[in-house]
């Protein structure tokens, strides 16, 4: 109980009376602590036999004793002896007491020199090396206290694996070993380094490289692997961590580099290891700067602001300081929410939250007319393969005809510029809504010459990119569902691929791509490697600490209406051109003809067999 009480870690700024009472223990066995060292000091000089002690001496103890006290107490409070946690006791403190005695050790006898009271020399030696040893032990019986309750925690402990032996991993070692609240207990480290195998990190063992994970594994019973070497490159930490989570072991990750040795991350910030950590990709940069002067100080709106991609805008846009935020969404759910998140993240966000729908001319008019906005990122569509298949005509409705509205509209009130979001699926369209969406790229860049003619200043460009990871329209969160439950996990086709992106990745290369835009420009972002399906749902499965096809089945289904084995960046028509971001590419616009697409957008709104009418206006459409 009293070491409990001790064991308290809380400073005296913080803790008032708590670290008073706990200071003022420590004082008092410091004072019992002095006065046994010296006494036994001076029965050891005249072999512990009290009538062989002269009374001269015996005087001078008695004056001595009370000043040696209050010089100990006071030399210890100085060097802040009552101050440490001393559970976590270690060489700083050990130094700081060694000090503390050659003080006392100095000053007591020129004391009683100066006074005029002589003791024999070694009552002084022996006295300052008794209570040296007597106070030292006090403090770290309290770490070994500790060490002693850590030891019986641990036995019931979860065994944990280290991948990694650098310093952050010495780091995270160290603090595990420290907060046995934790209920951890690092078993055994791995490192690719010849040099560190065979050897000890913090007292753990090294046993070997990436190849020996599975052995080690089984060798020490490890229940979980926590990945501590957030330096390595992303395709180095893919190849890793496919390794670990093949154990189907519990399997986290130090989120960033170097940041659990500066102090930025604790072992309670050590995260699941996601989907994206085993995608392989280096991490986006874009220009913050420049993408921070294009939103500064200007008044944007975003359409489906309320949606996964529209959200993501939202959060990227409010944080580069606009003059103001306008939100514009048919569900009012969704606007509530980034609502609310935005209020709370950014209180100070001029933000403004409007009901409506794009397919509404006069109301998407209203809005502008109202507050003018100078920035336009149109993200609100229709993105269900398989539903638009089954509705056509409202993701004409929607897609093309809402684009439309909100183009002209952009053009009408002199907006800045407009960008619209489009996807890889536009190009060689084999479903409804892939077809929609390359109309609205043709939109767009039939717009912009448009306004250019008409003298405004508004440019128009487009951004087309893959699946993104998590979107409500990625596949990601149905397999997730499908884990929870139980499985099975559906797969349309083994050899199904497709490009993926994070949202907020796609998002901030978005805004870039709006900074490069001189008009008429269909942006291409780089996704990386194509990944398959199949592949994916089988990592998915491995996360969930399970094992594909024994514990979670995975099931073929087929391909869905509209549905493509793999996805293309660029028609065959379509070149391609670098922008200053390696990442972005701006595809070579396919010649057409305005006034022959403003007589097919006027047949496709009024046409019956809106597919037929579809394949005329997107000739590589094939439904």
């Amino acid at each position: 109980m009293l070491f409990d009480f001790m064991n308290k870690e809380e400073h005296p700024a913080a803790s008032g009376s708590g670290w008073a009472l706990r200071a003022g223990i420590i004082m008092v066995l410091d004072v019992v602590c002095v006065v046994v060292a010296y006494t036994l000091a001076l029965f050891l000089r005249f072999d512990f036999v009290w009538s062989s002690i002269a009374q001269i001496y015996l005087d001078g103890y008695r004056t001595l004793i009370f000043p040696t006290v209050v010089l100990v107490v006071a030399t210890f409070w100085y060097l802040r002896l009552y101050h440490s946690i001393w559970s976590f006791a270690s060489f700083p403190e050990l130094t700081r007491l060694v000090m503390a005695w050659i003080v006392v050790g100095a000053l007591m006898p020129l004391t009683a020199f100066a006074v005029g009271i002589s003791m024999p020399a070694s009552y002084w030696l022996v006295g300052a090396l008794l209570g040296f040893v007597s106070t030292t032990a006090i403090r770290f019986s309290w770490r070994f206290l500790r060490l002693l309750r850590d030891v019986r925690k641990r036995k019931n402990a979860k065994h944990v694996l280290v991948v990694g032996a650098g310093e952050s991993a010495r780091a995270l070692i160290r603090e595990i070993k420290v907060s046995p609240q934790l209920g951890l207990n690092v078993v055994c480290a791995v490192d690719d380094n010849p040099s560190k195998q065979g050897r000890y990190l913090e007292g753990v063992p090294v046993v070997g490289g990436r190849n020996s994970i599975a052995d080690a594994c089984e060798r020490f019973d490890v229940e979980q692997i926590i990945f501590a070497i957030p330096s390595c490159s992303a395709t180095e930490r893919k190849r890793m961590l496919e390794i670990c989570t093949a154990t189907g072991l519990e399997v986290r990750a130090i989120p960033g580099m170097y940041q659990l040795v500066d102090g930025q991350v604790t072992i309670n910030e050590l995260r699941e290891v996601r989907l994206e950590d085993l995608l392989g990709r280096d991490p986006i940069v874009v220009d913050a700067e420049e993408v921070r002067s294009f939103i500064e100080g200007r008044v944007v709106l975003v359409t489906g602001g309320g949606g996964s991609i529209g959200s993501e805008l939202c959060r990227q846009i409010a944080r580069d300081n606009p003059r103001q935020l306008v939100i514009f969404d048919i569900y009012e759910n969704n606007a509530y929410a980034i609502e609310q998140e935005l209020h709370r993240t950014r209180p100070d966000l001029d933000l403004v939250v409007l009901i409506g729908s794009v397919r509404d001319a006069d109301r998407v008019r209203e809005v502008f007319a109202a507050h003018r906005p100078e920035l336009v990122f149109h993200a609100a569509a229709h993105k269900h393969v398989p539903l638009m298949e089954n509705s056509p005509r409202e993701a004409v409705k929607n897609n093309v005809f809402g684009t439309l509205n909100v183009a002209r509209a952009c053009v009408e009130y002199d907006v800045r510029r407009m960008v619209l979001i489009s996807t890889d699926k536009a190009v060689n369209p084999t479903n409804v809504m892939g077809a929609t969406k390359r109309v609205c790229e043709m939109v767009v860049q039939s717009e912009d010459r448009y306004a250019r003619k008409q003298g405004s200043r508004t440019t128009f460009s487009a951004v087309r990119f893959g699946n993104v990871l998590g979107s409500n329209g990625s596949v990601i969160p149905l397999f997730t569902q499908q884990i929870a439950a139980g499985g099975p996990v559906t797969v349309t086709d083994p050899r199904i691929t497709r490009y993926f992106m994070t949202i907020p990745e796609a998002v901030s290369l978005v805004l870039q791509s709006a900074c490069y835009a001189q008009g008429g420009e269909i942006f291409v972002l780089d996704m990386g490697e194509p990944v398959l399906i199949d592949d994916m749902a089988r990592k998915l499965i491995r996360l969930a600490g399970h094992v594909p096809d024994e514990d979670i089945k995975v099931v073929y289904t087929g391909l869905r209406p509209g549905e493509k084995l793999y996805e293309e960046r660029l028609m065959d028509e379509e070149g391609l051109r670098k922008t200053e971001n390696e990442l972005i590419s701006i595809a070579q616009p396919i010649p057409m003809d305005d006034a022959t697409f403003a007589t097919e957008l006027k047949e496709l709104r009024e046409a019956d067999d809106v597919r037929t009418a579809l394949a005329t206006c997107v000739p590589t459409y094939q439904p």
